[in-house]
């Protein structure tokens, strides 16, 4: 076990590693000066732009430069923003709130609506099952942009039940009311993904023999699938759904910026149109951090679930 983890641990600082390479390295890949980004067209005496390239170390070596960045941010200095001539931290810790709180929403609704339809589909074939297979259907097949314009025309435009994109809440009930449609919105894609999963493993562990077994020794139907089939089948569900939750993480730029909620996604997107370049590599590496760190989450936690899987992914049976 400890040297799984150890081995998992050393994994991520390397793909961290590479991705901070990748990641400062893009802006020097970007055609045209980095003081032209910076200024943003706007006109510059020779000693403010000197000042400048001082500022952003731009005149010394690469390497140097790369150096003297993965310092910063490993003491928690991700630069200051060009747009909004702020700390990056605190600009990023300002924006981190309310996207947690929609991710978590929005992760809420994806094991609810995902799992429960997922266990329904499974376990009452004919029109609910094919009520199911058609709406999960259409629910991946849809981009997220279109369901938050067919949420807010709905429930907000003409049922008014929510508010639209904007507004400053206050209170948790206020930010979980503004956050319904978002959430929501955020969610359907990946509920419906988790819904076929989980139709999928149920569907595997009723044909299983043991389960066939517990039916003939006369085990009651609601006691046959919590404890033969259900906790089975948990296994490749809660894999599946712990990378989805990365996958929401990455999601929340569409649907912030569509619902003009102020959290990392939004701030990324606005941050890339205007060339801030400390903003964006900050974001980028923090997301792939939180990435590589549910997964490992994932990857321990699904053998206590499920003691068939070994912690090196192989199933024992």
């Amino acid at each position: 076990m400890t040297r799984y983890l150890v081995g998992r641990l050393l994994g991520l600082v390397a793909v961290l590693f590479v991705t901070s390479l990748v990641v400062f390295g893009a802006i020097h890949l970007a055609p045209g000066d980095p003081v032209t980004f910076l200024l943003h067209g706007r006109p510059a005496t020779p000693e403010a732009v000197a000042a400048l390239r001082t500022e952003h170390h731009l005149d010394d070596p690469l390497a140097v430069q790369y150096a003297k960045w993965l310092g910063g941010v490993l003491t928690g200095d991700f630069g200051t923003s060009a747009q909004f001539h702020q700390d990056v931290a605190d600009l990023i810790g300002s924006r981190l709130p309310g996207t947690a709180l929609l991710v978590a929403y929005a992760a809420l609704l994806v094991a609810l609506i995902g799992v429960g339809s997922g266990i329904l589909a499974a376990l009452r074939p004919g029109a609910l099952d094919r009520t199911v297979l058609i709406g999960t259907g259409v629910a991946t097949a849809t981009p997220s942009f279109v369901t938050a314009i067919a949420l807010v025309s709905l429930f907000s435009v003409q049922l008014g039940w929510f508010p639209g994109p904007g507004g400053t809440p206050v209170g948790l009930s206020q930010q979980l009311h503004h956050l319904t449609l978002p959430a929501f919105a955020l969610a359907l894609t990946f509920a419906g993904l988790l819904a076929r999963v989980t139709r999928s493993a149920m569907l595997d562990e009723l044909g299983r023999e043991h389960v066939e077994v517990a039916r003939a020794r006369g085990v009651a139907g609601r006691t046959v699938v919590r404890r033969h089939v259900l906790r089975n089948a948990l296994g490749p569900v809660v894999t599946v759904g712990g990378t989805m939750l990365a996958g929401l993480l990455i999601s929340t730029s569409i649907v912030e910026t569509a619902f003009d909620v102020p959290g990392l996604g939004s701030l990324l997107v606005a941050s890339v149109s205007a060339q801030d370049f400390a903003v964006v590599q900050a974001i980028t590496l923090l997301s792939v951090a939180a990435f590589v760190l549910v997964n490992l989450l994932v990857d321990l936690l699904a053998p206590l679930i499920d003691p068939r899987l070994s912690l090196h992914g192989e199933g024992s049976s």
